[in-house]
């Protein structure tokens, strides 16, 4: 990577993240099954299996971590004030025993967004 000139301006690749067939769940209440985990454009999204926004916040301001009571991929996450435990992963146990973690990745995804190098 070439060294930056004083006063050149950091650009930083919009970082893209997309998982459909998450269930999102606020305070114990299912919100959707089958949502989206949107991250475009510096700005995390929630949406339902129709597309409709449930909540979304940039990404600088959102909370996100692994709970660490639970074996499942899963991941918590404040958004706007609101918690929010987002179930991602596949459905099919040998798919999901092959791919990395989505939780994993979404956490990844949010740094990245953010500009902080992922945890490896």
């Amino acid at each position: 990577m070439p060294a930056r000139q004083s006063g050149e301006a950091v650009t930083v690749a919009d970082t893209e993240f997309n998982a459909r067939g998450v269930r999102i769940e606020r305070f114990l209440r299912s919100v959707t099954h089958a949502g989206q985990v949107l991250i475009k454009d510096g700005r995390l999204q929630l949406l339902t299996s129709y597309g409709r926004e449930i909540d979304s916040a940039p990404v600088q301001s959102v909370h996100a971590s692994k709970p660490w009571f639970t074996d499942g991929d899963q991941a918590l996450a404040t958004v706007n004030g609101t918690r929010y435990r987002l179930t991602l992963g596949e459905r099919d146990a040998a798919a999901k025993a092959a791919a990395p973690g989505a939780a994993n990745r979404l956490l990844d995804a949010i740094r990245s967004a953010r500009g902080h190098s992922p945890k490896g």
